[in-house]
């Protein structure tokens, strides 16, 4: 279960350097993704594993589902940890989350959201998310 709250930063080579009680979590390897607001999401490999199951089981005649699946995974990348406990963000990721450089790194149970600070911190951030149709359409799904 990930939980707590970091702040840090990305370097010039777009790496981040995982909290290490998140990184012990996570064992060497991770999935990095958009998430469904304005940031990415890391997931462990099993977990990353569990979420696509429950995907797969989502009827694809739905078109916002179809979208959903194309968000999540079309943008997913398996990362490794160098030795300074770094993975490197691909740029549109960096595009999509509005990373400058600071971030807020916070455990959200199975999975770790990495948001940009200067999104994070406006207080309209909500009003910012165009994922509010997934998650209603996926909730009538008990997803």
């Amino acid at each position: 279960m990930f939980m707590g709250t970091y702040y840090n930063s990305i370097d010039s080579k777009n790496r981040l350097i995982v909290p290490s009680k998140h990184r012990d979590q996570l064992g060497g390897k991770c999935v990095l993704t958009k998430g469904l607001d304005t940031c990415l999401y890391i997931y462990s490999l099993n977990d990353w594993e569990k979420q696509m199951e429950k995907i797969a089981e989502l009827p694809e005649s739905d078109p916002k589902v179809r979208a959903f699946i194309r968000h999540f995974c079309a943008n997913a990348v398996e990362c490794e940890f160098d030795r300074q406990g770094r993975v490197v963000i691909p740029q549109p990721l960096i595009d999509y989350a509005e990373i400058k450089k600071d971030l807020v790194t916070m455990g959200a149970m199975k999975k770790i959201e990495i948001w940009s600070r200067e999104v994070w911190e406006t207080p309209d951030n909500e009003g910012k998310m165009d994922s509010q149709e997934y998650a209603e359409a996926l909730e009538k799904y008990h997803f």
